[in-house]
């Protein structure tokens, strides 16, 4: 790819790209014209689907085994997001755990594991990326929080904990980094997904206005919005739940 080609096209990261909304996120943005790279930790086989895919898109894309709570794993990542792209135009933090965990249950290691992952995770691959996209004059990131950092879910406590500090962090870096880095937030409510690990069975469907769970459209739709459209946003956390909080 010449110089000239790596300045005229639009580079996305996404973590946790291997699997679940992470891989649909990665997906809808090369949709939208860019170019991805990939994080994963455990998922090799699907952030080589993801990146199949992508490729079939007639996009560019690599996948690249990144521990989102190690530094140098993170700038690992951006560095060579920089090497094979030349920019960085959107960081996705989407790379997250989710395990139920009563306050009775929750153990020394569950609750580090959780922070760092979906928290401090977040916080690294920002603090990375942010020398780039402020020396470009350009940048955003979308920070994947949840419906429940805004709620609290007590079967939940460190996820909970740890997407309410996601909104936060949002909040401080879209201050930090403006005026030419918009940093924004999405917090989904249940999402049907086609991979187990989902909440729909925890959350009657009757709870909820709409009367059905989210898919990830909803959400990735919202992602490319705030990675192209939305000029005059940030620092904003959009709910999408389908009236869940309401």
């Amino acid at each position: 790819m010449t110089s000239m080609n790596k300045r005229a096209r639009k580079v996305a990261i996404v973590t946790g790209g291997g699997k679940r909304l992470g891989k649909h996120i990665a997906i809808a943005l090369a949709e939208h014209g860019f170019d991805v790279a990939i994080g994963y930790n455990s998922s090799r086989t699907g952030a080589g689907q993801t990146v199949k895919h992508i490729q079939k898109l007639g996009r560019d894309a690599f996948a690249i085994k990144a521990d989102v709570t190690s530094k140098k794993s993170v700038q690992k990542l951006i560095d060579s997001a920089i090497m094979k792209f030349g920019r960085i135009d959107v960081l996705v933090n989407n790379a997250a755990i989710f395990v139920e965990s009563k306050l009775e249950n929750i153990s020394e290691e569950l609750w580090d594991e959780t922070l760092d992952t979906n928290l401090k995770g977040a916080f690294l691959c920002s603090q990375a990326v942010a020398p780039f996209m402020l020396k470009q004059k350009s940048g955003r990131i979308i920070n994947i929080a949840s419906l429940g950092g805004v709620q609290a879910w007590s079967k939940h406590l460190p996820y909970s904990v740890s997407k309410a500090g996601v909104i936060m962090l949002t909040r401080c870096l879209a201050k930090s980094l403006a005026p030419n880095v918009y940093v924004n937030a999405i917090a989904p409510g249940t999402i049907e997904m086609e991979e187990p690990a989902s909440t729909t069975s925890q959350v009657n469907v009757e709870s909820i206005p709409l009367k059905r769970y989210g898919t990830a459209y909803d959400i990735t739709s919202m992602v490319v919005y705030l990675a192209t459209t939305a000029n005059y946003i940030t620092g904003q956390t959009f709910t999408i739940d389908g009236g869940r909080s309401a």
